[in-house]
């Protein structure tokens, strides 16, 4: 094998490099055999900087996080899960990264580090970052109507009252604006796809369509159709496609090789299967990806902004590292400071939000306002996402941490509450704290 340190004019020890020389170019003399010598050692030392420039920091795994796959191995035997990957972080190093049980029960194919998941709703604050960097740009600002971008939202009418039999209508008070939708307080009313295989621009164009369920920004109500109308204004504003986009200005900067709508071949390899639970309550039976018809990478696919990524926990590690350095990664600068400090703090007031108690709403992301719960060993202020197969991602500025828990269970009674995501926070935390 050569050696990734060695230039290629060197080869490795014990084997002769072939050479096509002249007698004049195979002179010896003390001083140039100097010369070679330190340009070698330059060469060396050089290229030993970029690769390690190109790697990410991982740190020895602290004894104490040891802990944490044999905590989640207890669910895999209990069978509430078939397997999990977890990650630790800081900011500038991997701390843990650890895979239990089995990404396929059938075959009894272990979990991998590198295993794929598709991370549902993980996918809103990407989005919402993909709005943050144009309103970096100046090319909106988050403050702006819908409607300036999609005139498909003007004059849009309100529920005002429901019946039996039928709604009565009255005037939207004010246009619903991109600061409705980043923090799900809009009160856009959904539909189904019109279409297998709509574009986004089909899709919000239906949503258009529908009146608001509740005067823009009165109340908080979970809105897949809000988060899919901003990746529609990406579209417009950036004059991409969503998924480009995506790719381009966040994906490829970080790194993130294997977050994608559509998994190619070799990534369906290393896919982690959906489970849930037999009908008689004892153990698990595979079950699908709800939206999902056909092959998985479909191109033709909608790239649903709201919940159609799949990821790796790597790659989300990078993303929450890169909001833990304030839109930083590794000198490349993807959002500014002021970017990230709008999307991470509480921007609902206080309207009760989320699906634990003690949250509140950034732009994209869930925020902590009061630690309780299976959010007790967070800080104030802890940011992330959960999805709708159980995957969780939070960061924890305070302690300069992220938390990274990949699963494939369906039907869990409240994802973000899980006993799996609290065991696996706690154990997290408290080796932290040693």
């Amino acid at each position: 094998m050569k050696s990734p340190l060695l230039p290629p004019s060197v080869a490795p020890a014990g084997r002769r490099p072939r050479t096509t020389a002249t007698r004049s170019d195979r002179s010896y003399s003390p001083r140039t055999h100097l010369f070679a010598v330190l340009g070698l050692v330059l060469a060396v030392f050089t290229q030993s900087v970029l690769v390690a420039a190109k790697s990410p920091a991982v740190a020895q795994t602290p004894a104490e996080l040891k802990a944490i796959p044999a905590r989640l191995q207890n669910f895999v035997d209990e069978e509430v899960i078939s397997g999990a990957v977890t990650l630790v972080a800081r900011s500038d190093q991997v701390l843990s990264l650890e895979a239990v049980g089995c990404a396929d029960l059938a075959t009894q194919r272990p979990m991998r580090t590198d295993s794929v998941f598709w991370i549902a709703s993980m996918t809103k604050p990407i989005t919402a970052v993909a709005v943050l960097m144009l309103q970096d740009e100046g090319k909106l600002s988050v403050e702006d109507p819908v409607e300036k971008y999609l005139p498909e939202f003007k004059g849009q009418w309100l529920v005002s009252e429901k019946t039996k039999d039928r709604q009565v209508l009255v005037p939207a008070p004010r246009p619903i604006t991109l600061r409705d939708l980043l923090t799900h307080t809009s009160g856009l009313g959904d539909v189904p796809s019109p279409r297998p295989h709509a574009t986004l621009a089909e899709l919000v164009m239906a949503y258009a369509r529908e009146p608001l369920q509740f005067p823009p920004g009165s109340k908080w109500s979970y809105s897949n159709p809000g988060i899919n109308t901003l990746g529609r204004i990406v579209e417009v504003v950036s004059g991409q496609g969503y998924a480009d986009f995506s790719q381009r200005r966040i994906f490829t900067l970080l790194g993130m090789k294997d977050t994608t709508f559509w998994p190619t071949l070799a990534q369906q390899k290393r896919l982690a299967k959906s489970y849930q639970p037999k009908a008689d309550g004892r153990g698990l039976e595979e079950t699908s990806i709800f939206f999902i018809k056909g092959d998985l990478g479909d191109r033709r696919r909608t790239p649903f902004p709201a919940g159609g990524l799949f990821s790796t926990a790597q790659d989300i590690g990078r993303f929450y590292q890169m909001m833990l350095n304030g839109g930083e990664w590794r000198g490349q600068r993807l959002l500014s400071r002021e970017a990230v400090a709008q999307m991470t703090r509480t921007q609902t007031g206080d309207l009760k939000t989320g699906f634990t108690d003690g949250m509140s709403y950034g732009f994209g992301f869930a925020v902590v306002k009061q630690p309780q719960g299976v959010t007790g060993m967070l800080s104030a202020g802890a940011f992330g996402h959960g999805g709708a197969y159980g995957t969780q991602s939070w960061a924890d500025p305070a302690k300069d941490r992220a938390l990274i828990l990949m699963l494939q269970r369906a039907k869990l009674p409240n994802a973000d509450a899980s006993d799996v995501r609290k065991a696996f926070q706690e154990t997290a935390v408290g080796a932290l704290a040693q």
